[in-house]
């Protein structure tokens, strides 16, 4: 979790071994070139040593030395004599060249020279012995074992793995967290102010003068950091001795511990008392129950990178600490439960300055306790664990919850509060319904992917609700049954394994449909982005799959798509299609559809019928561009047409997070998605002008919920109804993302078609073990003859052979 100043990728150079062995007590722990010169605050130059073991190391007969970055033929090593120890846990000043500039003097150094350091780039090494050095390569150097410690900054050619970044002159390289030596300057070393401290603890301007004081807390504390907004009052400027008691560690990934005040917090609810100090590269040398001072630069990071609409995580970076006690007492965690249903304040822009209202938003309530050790009480599994360790749980377990666990996403404005990562190490795998029994204690923190985060400490016992995957109802013989079902990027690469899960949803889950509109079927190779377009294999390995278990040798139809014009994944050409069961349904072939012919709607005998069959709905409209172009097929089914469209709008790729900085989220994305339906619309209207009683059935990923404009677009005027609104509001879900249970899937059909069953199939999303993230649906429908009074003698006649089948 890179905090202000982390090092820039290192440079391309070829792999310099280490100079000596990572030193374990002696070494350089800051150097700066820019004393004295214009803009310059120190009047000098300077070399800072440190002592990071537990015994005084003695410098007499050692020297500090220092080369330029770029060294020629006649260059010479400069030298300064030193003398003298290091206590243990302190540091020794080396002063070097005065300029004339600067209008602050370093603190009275411990040893002086007058070399004059560059302020950008160059090589100071501590040396056993005085004579000068005479290497003036890095591996010459490596060489020399009188080096005991070497720091390249800039673009030195002498240096210790990749140098530090350039300095300047008012910024000096100085070593990471508890004085860490791995060889590697650009690893070690942070660029930033120049600090220079002596063996008396002195910094500029005076500084501590006790020769061996006992660290004391400093003027800040926690709640001074967090502020009651979610920036720190305090960001970029550095801090000393904050004092905390070590909560929790971190030893992998975002490496970095959390401490939290015990001793001096405040009253006010807004301000947190615990913070996550930073270690970057480094893991954590303090333990669970150290009493601290941490001292460093007050950051914010934004998972996701600067540009994102993510929230940030206050953190103290560059940390250095002290560790006063040991085995002290960890403060009770905070137990949150039931916290306010309000979201986010909406201020229509930034919500980051807002002073924070826990009391009436969710949001603001995890912020203020970012970094807090909290605990949630048997915590019900929202959104399915991942193979990142994380899974969603609800606080507040009575909002918007369904029938199977969940809580369902029903409005814009019901983003449900109480949702809550937990990420875990390792975490077991857990459905939705799934809880954790008992206490789960961890630290609040914002992360990408999901927003506030419990980093778990101790995880609750995993307890298994024992979900089911969903079998739908048997249709009647004088039902039509078509799914819709995105299979997620399915091409011939996948394992068989997939193939077979997916083979099963259709024959045993969705009982094998007469029509399945599929979404996300990729070309013949995928990936792999060589021109390949054709999909045959993939349909072919489907549909043998889908025998395999039992089910219909379907027959299928689609259109290739224009090279890497539909979107998706890189290469895949990801495109929608249909199969159908030739024993139950005929399909309509109309030649001359392809990838920019636009089908029309004729009259045959007085009519709607189709130009071409399969055939794209204008796929030139700019509506469609890097987006999968909708198909419609003419089907037959005992007599009656059905035209049928595939449908997979643009994504949501590019859309605010709704736990985001800005207020309401800004998603942009559906300004696509509604000239998508708008030219969606218009098709189905022209089938209604030439006959107001054919059937229509819409059906694949719109990307869209049920209350969205680009399905209301759809289903405003009435003459189209979306099946998932037949449900009960918290059941109207076929994709769980982040906790929420939602729809993006649609069955979407005319107003005529009035005899239907229709079902969400729940096999997939709410499983940590995935065919696809999506679960399919499916409608059971009585096609209309076109003639209401036609209708009630067939459908009465189709009841009765349907009673004497059974």
């Amino acid at each position: 979790m890179p905090g202000i100043g982390t090092a820039v990728a290192a440079l391309v150079f070829a792999a310099v071994p280490a100079v000596a062995a990572p030193s374990t007590d002696a070494l350089i722990s800051e150097v700066y070139g820019g004393g004295g010169n214009s803009g310059a605050t120190l009047k000098q130059d300077f070399v800072e040593l440190a002592n990071k073991s537990a015994s005084a190391i003695s410098l007499d007969g050692y020297s500090v030395q220092y080369i330029s970055a770029s060294p020629g033929a006649t260059t010479q090593w400069g030298v300064t004599p030193l003398a003298g120890s290091i206590a243990p846990g302190k540091t020794f000043l080396v002063a070097e060249a005065k300029g004339t500039g600067g209008t602050v003097d370093l603190p009275a150094p411990d040893a002086t020279g007058t070399i004059a350091m560059s302020a950008t780039g160059g090589t100071i090494a501590l040396v056993n012995g005085s004579a000068p050095l005479t290497c003036k390569t890095a591996a010459d150097c490596t060489a020399d074992s009188r080096i005991k410690d070497l720091v390249g900054y800039g673009a030195a050619v002498v240096r210790e793995g990749t140098g530090t970044n350039a300095l300047s002159n008012t910024a000096s390289a100085f070593r990471n967290i508890e004085l860490a030596d791995t060889d590697d300057n650009s690893v070690d070393f942070k660029v930033g102010d120049p600090n220079p401290t002596n063996s008396k603890g002195e910094t500029p301007g005076g500084g501590n003068p006790d020769p061996d004081p006992d660290p004391v807390p400093g003027d800040k504390r926690i709640h001074d950091i967090q502020g009651v907004t979610r920036i720190s009052p305090l960001l970029g400027q550095k801090v000393t001795n904050v004092p905390g008691v070590v909560t929790g560690t971190r030893a992998t990934g975002d490496r970095g511990f959390w401490i939290q005040d015990t001793v001096g917090p405040d009253s006010d609810p807004r301000t947190s008392e615990g913070v996550f100090v930073y270690t970057a590269g480094s893991a954590p040398t303090v333990a669970v129950g150290d009493n601290v001072l941490v001292s460093g630069t007050i950051a914010e990071y934004r998972p996701g990178g600067e540009t994102g609409s993510n929230q940030t995580l206050t953190e103290i970076t560059q940390a250095t600490t002290i560790t006063v006690s040991k085995g002290n007492p960890v403060p009770a965690p905070v137990i949150v439960k039931n916290i306010p249903n309000g979201y986010l304040p909406a201020p229509g822009g930034s919500i980051e300055q807002l002073p924070l209202e826990p009391e009436k938003y969710g949001l603001d309530h995890f912020e203020s306790l970012e970094g807090t050790l909290v605990q949630v009480n048997d915590a019900r599994v929202v959104g399915p664990s991942n193979a990142f360790g994380e899974a969603w749980v609800t606080v507040n377990p009575d909002q918007n919850k369904n029938q199977r666990g969940g809580t369902a996403y029903t409005a814009y404005d019901q983003a449900n509060s109480g949702r809550l990562k937990i990420k875990a190490t390792p975490l077991p795998a857990s459905n939705v319904g799934d809880v954790f029994a008992g206490a789960t204690v961890g630290a609040i923190e914002y992360t990408n992917f999901g927003g506030y985060t419990l980093a778990a400490l101790q995880l609750g016992t995993h307890t298994s609700a024992n979900l089911q995957r969903e079998i739908t109802a048997q249709q009647k013989e004088s039902e039509l049954s078509v799914a819709t079902y995105n299979v997620e990027n399915l091409d011939p690469s996948d394992p068989q394994t997939k193939f077979d899960r997916l083979a099963e949803g259709v024959t045993t889950n969705l009982r094998s449909p007469d029509v399945v509109v599929l979404e996300e079927i990729q070309d013949n190779n995928g990936a792999t982005n060589d021109g390949v377009v054709a999909a045959d294999q993939t349909l072919q390995k489907f549909s043998d799959a889908i025998v395999a278990k039992g089910g219909p040798r379907y027959q299928w139809r689609q259109i290739d798509p224009e090279n890497l014009k539909d979107g998706g994944e890189p290469g895949g050409n990801i495109r929608v299609g249909f199969f159908f069961n030739p024993q139950r349904v005929s399909f309509v072939d109309r030649p001359g559809g392809d990838f920019k012919t636009p089908v029309q709607v004729v009259k045959k005998n007085g009519r709607a019928a189709l130009s071409v069959s399969p055939g794209r709905i204008d796929p030139l409209n700019d509506a469609w561009a890097n987006s999968r172009k909708p198909l419609a097929g003419e089907f037959k089914f005992r007599g009656r047409t059905v035209f049928v469209v595939a449908n997979h709008f643009n994504s949501k790729g590019g859309d605010e997070a709704i736990h985001g900085r800005n207020q309401p989220p800004n998603r942009s994305s559906e300004v696509q998605r509604a000239k998508q339906a708008a030219a969606l619309k218009a098709f189905t209207e022209q089938i209604r002008a030439i006959d107001k009683g054919a059937n229509v059935i819409l059906a694949g990923d719109l990307n869209d919920y049920q209350f969205s404009p680009a399905v209301k677009a759809l289903t405003g005027d009435g003459n189209l109804k979306a099946l998932i609104e037949t449900l009960p509001a918290n059941e109207r879900y076929s994709y769980v993302f982040e906790g929420n249970s939602q729809t993006l899937d649609h069955i979407v059909m005319s107003k005529n078609i009035t005899r239907f069953g229709y079902d969400v199939v729940h096999i997939n999303a709410e499983f940590a073990d995935q065919a696809s993230d999506h679960d399919p649906q499916i409608v059971r429908a009585r096609p209309s003859t076109g003639d209401a009074n036609v209708d009630k003698i067939v459908f009465a006649l189709e009841d009765i052979l349907d009673c004497l089948k059974k």
